[in-house]
């Protein structure tokens, strides 16, 4: 367990989010990331958007607190980061990425630290604006979501040895192969569920007539 979460394992997510491209040039070639803390990250963005969303300021927020179900977020924001690391991954090894699985999914949780700051803070800072103020509240959250995929796209130019250009790329079919990889799952869950109906009406036939 200290292997993943001892002190320099963590005193180096901070200084990737500080120096974010020899923090992720040594990620990749000396492992100095940590998946498990990357996960964290994720499910601590995704606590943070909840948070942001049940209890902002109604300055700036017009959702109701009682519709949001966490755990439903939660459950979305970890499956969207698995297809992310899966479909960059998949994508670049076609495309002579250096980059390993675990260091798509370090670059990408590093990325969080932004975003969870920045969401944390506005929400905080959305208790204390007046109506006419909401500026202050959405330039945090400019500043920070900015920063953020900043990290990530040098993130992953940097895991995987890539130019700018080739990233940007890269990213882009990420995106298509998310698409890809959700539309295989929806045809494989409507298959599943087509065989399931047939044999059980099978099954009820059987039944019905013994």
């Amino acid at each position: 367990m200290n292997k993943y979460f001892s002190k320099e394992k963590i005193k180096y997510v901070f200084y990737t989010v500080s120096h974010p491209v020899d923090g992720y040039y040594w990620i990749r070639h000396i492992d100095k990331g940590s998946v498990p803390i990357a996960i964290i990250l994720v499910v601590l963005f995704s606590l943070s958007f909840s948070f942001n969303r049940i209890f902002a300021s109604f300055v700036v927020n017009e959702i109701d607190p009682r519709t949001v179900d966490s755990l439903s977020e939660l459950g979305g924001v970890l499956l969207l980061y698995a297809l992310l690391c899966i479909g960059n991954w998949s994508v670049t090894c076609l495309m002579q990425g250096e980059g390993r699985l675990k260091d798509i999914a370090i670059a990408i949780g590093y990325a969080m630290v932004p975003f969870i700051i920045s969401i944390n803070l506005a929400t905080i800072v959305s208790l204390f604006i007046a109506d006419g103020e909401e500026a202050f509240y959405y330039l945090i959250l400019v500043v920070g979501i900015a920063y953020g995929l900043i990290m990530m796209l040098l993130g992953i130019m940097q895991v995987h040895n890539y130019s700018l250009s080739k990233t940007l790329l890269t990213l882009l079919l990420t995106l298509v192969a998310v698409f890809i990889i959700i539309f295989i799952g929806l045809l494989l869950v409507d298959l599943m569920s087509r065989i399931y109906s047939f044999f059980y009406s099978i099954y009820i036939e059987i039944v019905f007539r013994v």
